[in-house]
């Protein structure tokens, strides 16, 4: 390892960044050097610049085009000290998208897809407490609080606890899930001793589950999550709440779920009803 690659983690470890974001951010100053064939330190806001569009030529997702440049920025502004260049690493501006959403009948048809046992009990409590990959992968056995039917998750995104409900249906599976398993410290342990699950075996549970389920949308475990901000705020439950259990900083992150909610769309009049249309008349011969 190079002293200038290990004074960038050390700069991003002082600062308390998660191990991913260290890894994904390395990765990204990485490949701009790669591109180049020279130390990222050689090159500047011209490089920068043809980087991005050879980005853009290759239809790189917007996602990790503004990993990268997040990555580009920390690196010049803090690594090299050199915030001056920092107007010449512009963001792309993503796509806003809507989530995709299953209806409740949809997810009852996912999880009984999905392997009866830790394969199920996965699922549901990825969709019962909306959590993301990463916190459900990363839930002890100690963090299920039944006397105040809690979850706790412990070092979310951006290093936060919060707690997240605890169904009695959810609480009867996992006590249930952890009779036949008995895991010891990890809620669902991976094949690797002292290993939680990995994030490729949890999507193939959710595939497979999808496919045996017959659904077409397209989703990803990350669905569950848009499920349960979407299902809570159509069951009644204010914004401000949902905000807390998804563990969101701003609330207009947990806002733009209330384009997909139904309820909402319900709760709108229909203009078409609301004129007065006269009323068809059946053709003469026909009753």
């Amino acid at each position: 390892m190079t002293p200038l690659r290990q004074r960038f983690i050390d700069d991003m470890r002082l600062r308390n960044y998660s191990a991913e974001t260290i890894k994904a951010y390395v990765n990204g100053v990485a490949r701009f050097a790669k591109h180049f064939g020279r130390s990222p330190d050689q090159l500047g806001p011209e490089e920068v610049r043809s980087f991005q569009l050879e980005m853009v030529r290759q239809g790189v997702c917007w996602t990790t085009f503004n990993q990268t440049v997040c990555a580009l920025r920390l690196f010049y502004s803090l690594t090299l000290g050199r915030g001056e260049q920092l107007p010449w690493i512009p963001y792309g501006k993503k796509p806003q998208t809507l989530p995709t959403i299953l209806s409740p009948e949809e997810v009852v048809s996912l999880l009984d897809g999905a392997r009866p046992g830790r394969d199920r009990v996965l699922l549901q409590t990825a969709y019962a407490c909306g959590l993301r990959v990463s916190e459900l992968l990363h839930l002890q056995v100690t963090d299920i609080d039944s006397s105040r039917m809690v979850i706790m998750v412990r070092q979310g995104k951006g290093k936060k606890d919060r707690q997240a409900p605890l169904s009695v249906r959810l609480l009867e599976a996992l006590r249930a899930y952890w009779r036949e398993r008995r895991p010891a410290s990890w809620l669902f342990p991976g094949g690797r001793r002292g290993r939680p699950l990995a994030i490729p075996s949890t999507s193939r549970i959710f595939q497979t589950a999808v496919r045996h389920a017959g659904l077409s949308k397209p989703a990803t475990m990350h669905t569950l999550r848009h499920c349960f901000a979407t299902h809570m705020l159509e069951a009644g439950v204010d914004l401000r709440t949902v905000q807390v259990m998804m563990g969101h900083r701003h609330l207009e992150t947990t806002a733009r779920y209330l384009h997909v909610s139904t309820r909402q769309l319900q709760r709108t009049p229909s203009l078409l009803d609301r004129l007065m249309l006269p009323t068809p008349t059946p053709p003469e011969g026909r009753s």
